[in-house]
C-alpha cells in the first residue's frame, strides 16, 4: 500500500470463542479501522476505496452499534463503541473526489 497517512479512525471490537477444556469462552479484543486516501485498513484486511460501495451504520444500544462497510466482496460488519459519523462523512468525501 503506498498512501501512510491516516485521514480517520475509529476503534472496533472483535469477540471471539474458543472452547476449550469443554468450556466456552468470549476473547473481546479492540481494533482500529483506518481510513487512508486509497483504502480502509482493518487489523487483518484492506479494501482499496474503489472497492467499498457504501458505508452505513446501526446503533443498537446506548453504548454501540454496527458500522456496515458495504464492498464488492460482500458487506463486513463491525462493532463500534463511539458515532461513526465523521469517519463515514471523510470517506463520503474521498469518494466524491474519484
Amino acid at each position: 500500500m503506498t498512501n501512510k497517512h491516516i485521514i480517520s479512525t475509529i476503534s472496533y471490537t472483535r469477540i471471539t470463542r474458543k472452547i476449550k477444556f469443554h468450556q466456552q469462552h468470549y476473547i473481546k479484543t479492540e481494533h482500529d479501522l483506518h481510513l487512508f486516501q486509497d483504502r480502509i485498513q482493518t487489523a487483518n484486511k484492506a479494501f482499496v476505496l474503489d472497492h467499498v460501495l457504501d458505508i452505513s451504520y446501526k446503533p443498537f444500544s446506548l453504548k454501540s452499534g454496527l458500522l456496515y462497510l458495504h464492498t464488492n466482496q460482500g458487506v463486513f460488519t463491525y462493532e463500534v463503541m463511539t458515532d461513526p459519523y465523521s469517519f463515514i462523512e471523510e470517506y463520503k468525501k474521498l469518494k466524491c473526489s474519484f
